[in-house]
């Protein structure tokens, strides 16, 4: 019996983790995710995690846009 790595499952088919999950969502954002990673997260992701990911991910870059506008303003005057 040959051992699997943690991150593989019993097929030998990469499971998608939760850095995975970050990494997809980050690089569809900026529009620079490969196809393989595309078809590894449709295949083997659960699509509640990148819709949740997705979902902080806009909601931090909102918060990371308005907290620059402030402190841009402030220092306009």
């Amino acid at each position: 019996m040959s051992k699997n790595s943690s991150s593989e499952n019993e097929n030998g088919a990469r499971q998608v983790t939760f850095f995975t999950v970050i990494k997809s969502v980050l690089s569809a954002m900026i529009g620079i995710q490969s196809s393989k990673n595309r078809e590894r997260d449709f295949s083997h992701g659960k699509p509640i995690h990148f819709i949740v990911a997705g979902l902080i991910g806009v909601a931090v870059f909102i918060l990371l846009l308005v907290t620059l506008v402030k402190f841009a303003m402030s220092l306009a005057g």
